[in-house]
C-alpha cells in the first residue's frame, strides 16, 4: 500500500514539474492573457450592445421630436438593463411543428459568428486577441457563417413568413458580400496586407493618417454594403415587419430572440470598427490622448453607429428588386471601377 501511495506522489510530482516546467509555464501565462483580452473585448462589445439599443431609441426619438425611453432610470438610462429581465424571464415558445435541433442552434450561429470576428480586431496598438495576417479574410468568412443562422432560423420555423425573411437574407447577403469583399481590395492594395494591424500602420504616411481620400469610392460602397450584411435600414428587407411581421426571428421569443437582438448589434459595431480601421485610420488621430490609446478608435466607431441610426431615421426601406439591382448593376462595378483607379495610381507612384 506505501509502495503504490508513493508512486501515485512522484506521478504527481512529475505531472507538476511538467507543467511548471519553463515552456509550459510560457504556454500557460500566454493562454491567461488571451482569455483574459477575451473576457475583456466580451464585456465592452456586450455592453455597447446593450447601450446601443438606449442609444439608437434616444437619438432616433430626438431626430422625430420624441423624448424616447424615460421611464426606467434617469432619462431611461436603465432601460437596457429592463428589456434584458423582460427577455431573460420571457416564455420560450417552440412552434410544434419546427424542426427543433436547427431552431435550436440558429440564433447561437448568429451570434458565434459575429463573436468571432472580433478576434482579429486590433483596438489599439499590440492589442488584439488573434493577430492573424488574414485577419481581413477571417472576418468576411465569418460574416458569411452569420448569414446561416438567418437561413436556419427561416427554415426550421416551419412558417412562411420566416422562410422569406430567410430567402431574402441568403440573396441579400451573397450579392453584398461581393460588393463589400471588392471594396476592400483598394485598401489591401495601398497596405500590402491583409493584417488589420498592419492595414492601420500603413496608414500614417497618408495625410490625416486615413484612407478616405484615397479610397473614398471604396469607403462608399462598403458603408452601403455594410448596412445589408447587418440587414439595417434602408435593406432590411429579412425583417421587414410590414410584409414579413418580423421576418427570419417571428417565431422566436424570449432569449432566444435576445441572440439574434444581440447579433445585429454586434454585427453593426464590427462593420464600424471594420470601417475605422481600413478607412479611418484605426486608433490613429491627430494627436495621442494619455492613458487612452484607443481613444480615436473609439471616436470613429461612435460616428459611424450614429449613421446607422441617422439612416434608419430618415431613409425608407427599398423594395426588393431595387435592393438586388443596386448590389449588382451598381455597387460592384463601382468597386471594380475602384480596384483599377488603385492599380493606375500604384503603377504611377
Amino acid at each position: 500500500m506505501d509502495h503504490i501511495v508513493t508512486d501515485i506522489l512522484e506521478f504527481i510530482f512529475l505531472m507538476w514539474f511538467a507543467i511548471f516546467s519553463a515552456g509550459t509555464l510560457d504556454v500557460l501565462i500566454n493562454i491567461g492573457i488571451i482569455i483574459l483580452k477575451i473576457a475583456a473585448v466580451v464585456a465592452v462589445v456586450m455592453t455597447h450592445v446593450a447601450y446601443a439599443t438606449y442609444f439608437e431609441r434616444k437619438a432616433i426619438g430626438h431626430m422625430q421630436v420624441r423624448l424616447g425611453p424615460m421611464r426606467v432610470g434617469p432619462h431611461g438610462i436603465l432601460q437596457p438593463i429592463a428589456d434584458f429581465v423582460k427577455l431573460f424571464f420571457k416564455e420560450d415558445i417552440i412552434p410544434a411543428q419546427a424542426d427543433k435541433p436547427l431552431f435550436y442552434i440558429a440564433p447561437v450561429i448568429a451570434v458565434f459568428a459575429a463573436m468571432s470576428s472580433l478576434a482579429v480586431i486590433p483596438f489599439f496598438n499590440g492589442f488584439v486577441i488573434a493577430n492573424l495576417n488574414i485577419g481581413l479574410l477571417f472576418i468576411l468568412a465569418m460574416s458569411s457563417i452569420g448569414a446561416y443562422g438567418i437561413i436556419m432560423a427561416g427554415w426550421s420555423s416551419n412558417s412562411k413568413y420566416s422562410f422569406l425573411g430567410g430567402l431574402r437574407s441568403s440573396a441579400q447577403v451573397i450579392s453584398y458580400e461581393i460588393a463589400m469583399g471588392l471594396s476592400l481590395v483598394g485598401v489591401v492594395m495601398m497596405a500590402g496586407s491583409l493584417n488589420l494591424t498592419d492595414i492601420v500602420k500603413a496608414q500614417q504616411a497618408y495625410p490625416l493618417k486615413m484612407y478616405i481620400f484615397p479610397q473614398f469610392l471604396g469607403f462608399f460602397v462598403f458603408m452601403v454594403a455594410a448596412f445589408a450584411e447587418t440587414n439595417r435600414t434602408p435593406f432590411d428587407l429579412p425583417e421587414a415587419e410590414s410584409e414579413l411581421v418580423a421576418g427570419y426571428f417571428v417565431e422566436y421569443s424570449g432569449m432566444r430572440f435576445a441572440l439574434f437582438f444581440a447579433a445585429e448589434y454586434i454585427g453593426m459595431i464590427l462593420m464600424a470598427l471594420l470601417g475605422a480601421i481600413c478607412y479611418l485610420g484605426g486608433w490613429n488621430g491627430p494627436f495621442q490622448i494619455p492613458y487612452i490609446p484607443f481613444a480615436w478608435l473609439l471616436v470613429k466607431v461612435y460616428c459611424i453607429v450614429f449613421l446607422f441610426y441617422w439612416v434608419r431615421a430618415t431613409v425608407p426601406r427599398y423594395r426588393y428588386d431595387q435592393l438586388m439591382a443596386l448590389g449588382w448593376k451598381i455597387m460592384i462595378p463601382l468597386t471594380l471601377l475602384n480596384i483599377v483607379i488603385t492599380g493606375v495610381i500604384k503603377i504611377l507612384t
